[in-house]
């Protein structure tokens, strides 16, 4: 029997050849090896392991409208909320640090065995802030953490369905082509921003500090960026992982020899979110998982113990926007992630399509359940394909990797954004070259196409790049007569974003 690659090219001996593993991650028909697979993993591992810090920093350290962190502890020490109890703080901090890595490493191991695919699983970020700055001010914890589980139920409802998949079929080739180059520049803006190169200025952004590129740390990226650039150049195998850990070496020196310290205010120049520094014994410790289960699954829409109108709106809005950005986020990254990979089909559908989104579904109600806020696919594991990945035994690898990061998350958090942007921002480079798929004479395609690319990094914000596309190319549709063919789904995909968008007024008309 004769099979092929993911390119469509011909593999001599096709099954009678694959060994059991082979044959349920398609290694060969992939035009992969297990070698490729484990730097692709470590690759994607070491772009998404900054979530291990920053998690922890925005769930861990957020109070709800009691005042008491997530472990339940009150985060002051005075009725004035001005003393912080920095001993509870720590704890809750640890706490949220390993229930991170738990969820994680389990549902990317998921991902890998399950839906067979490259992508690596964590908490999302944006996610995670709204569910910090604007849930949980409104309720208590465990009842926020309720509002990411109906969220997770009812996209994992969908998929069992049927309809995510239909939605994902519904989007027109242009527009998903659109949107693996706009989440190329948007995780190219991000790489930028973690390290430092690109800031807050007047009127809104800036290069380094005041204009210049001064500091230690991105002295580090420019480094590393020109020694990934020569090592892909060169084609030499493990250059982005080369890179990154040549990076991180080199800024443990520095940190080491000049002691550069944090990022503050009052020292702009410090690391952006990691100090490579090595924490000596402390690098190992035993994992605190106390946070898994604490959840109040409907407190949340009768948060003062009675179910209100306004109450029951204002939660059902909420776990509405948690939703549609889990929804269209994962649409975008598998997209993406299947682009840049090669590995979709001629419908430009990856393998495993309906596994890819159950898994990911799952993961949002885990991370609900666990109180680390909903897990989802991660846009970075891009960068583990440009290394080479393109099967699930890469998501074990970074799965695999997050476990052991449950006892040594210290020493996962040695590696510096400054290390680990250089990679996401060639990948940028590698996701943009789809750009000449889109056929820009044609306003009518391309419009909407420009539009969702160029909302993704200006609002910082795939499900809003998304949204803003999709309405966009509805509305092109109708006013060049050609309503009659629009898929049904779109139709209904452009009004719940148009919701989406004004939940703001329909919230407040409510309240």
């Amino acid at each position: 029997m004769t099979t092929t690659s993911a390119q469509g090219a011909p593999i001599a001996g096709g099954d009678q050849k694959e060994s059991g593993l082979d044959h349920w991650f398609e290694i060969t028909r992939r035009g992969s090896s297990v070698p490729r697979e484990v730097r692709g993993g470590l690759v994607t591992f070491f772009t998404m392991a900054y979530i291990l810090a920053l998690n922890p920093l925005i769930i861990g350290t957020a109070t709800d409208k009691n005042g008491n962190l997530v472990s339940g502890a009150p985060k002051f020490t005075d009725a004035a909320q001005t003393v912080v109890d920095s001993a509870a703080v720590g704890q809750s901090i640890a706490m949220v640090a390993a229930a991170t890595a738990l969820v994680a490493g389990v549902m990317t191991i998921l991902m890998g065995v399950v839906g067979r695919f490259p992508i690596g699983i964590a908490t999302g970020l944006g996610l995670n802030a709204m569910l910090a700055y604007v849930v949980a001010p409104q309720m208590t914890w465990p009842q926020a953490m309720g509002m990411i589980v109906c969220e997770g139920v009812l996209v994992t409802v969908l998929v069992l369905t049927g309809f995510r998949e239909a939605v994902f079929r519904a989007v027109p080739p242009s527009l998903r082509t659109a949107i693996s180059v706009g989440i190329g520049l948007f995780i190219t803006f991000v790489g930028l921003a973690d390290a430092g190169v690109v800031r807050d200025g007047s009127p809104l952004v800036q290069l380094g500090i005041n204009g210049s590129l001064a500091g230690w740390p991105i002295f580090i990226f420019v480094v590393t960026f020109v020694l990934l650039a020569i090592l892909y150049m060169r084609k030499v195998r493990g250059a982005m992982l080369w890179a990154i850990l040549g990076g991180t070496a080199l800024a443990v020196i520095l940190e080491t020899v000049t002691k550069i310290g944090a990022v503050s205010p009052d020292h702009p120049a410090g690391w952006a979110l990691n100090v490579p520094a090595f924490p000596g014994w402390q690098a190992f410790a035993s994992p605190d998982l106390s946070l898994l289960g604490k959840v109040d699954v409907f407190g949340g829409f009768a948060p003062d113990g009675t179910p209100t109108v306004a109450s029951v709106v204002t939660a059902a809005m909420l776990v509405f926007s948690l939703l549609l950005a889990d929804f269209f986020d994962t649409i975008g990254t598998v997209v993406a992630v299947g682009a840049e990979g090669g590995i979709l089909n001629k419908d430009g559908e990856p393998p495993h399509l309906r596994e890819i989104l159950l898994v990911d579904s799952i993961a949002a109600l885990a991370g609900g359940a666990a109180s680390v806020s909903s897990n989802t696919s991660f846009v970075e594991s891009t960068a583990g394909v440009a290394e080479g990945a393109r099967t699930g035994i890469a998501s074990v690898v970074t799965g695999v990797a997050f476990l052991v990061a449950l006892f040594i998350t210290p020493v996962v958090n040695m590696v510096p954004s400054e290390a680990v942007a250089p990679v996401l921002v060639v990948v940028g480079f590698l996701m943009m070259t789809q750009v000449t798929e889109i056929p820009w004479s044609d306003i009518e395609i391309a419009l909407p196409a420009f539009v969702t690319i160029a909302f993704m990094p200006f609002s910082y914000s795939i499900t809003v790049g998304i949204g803003a596309g999709f309405i966009m190319f509805v509305v092109m549709k109708i006013f060049n007569g050609k309503a009659a063919k629009v898929h049904p789904l779109m139709w209904v995909v452009a009004a719940l974003f148009a919701i989406y968008f004004m939940q703001g007024l329909i919230s407040g008309a409510v309240a």
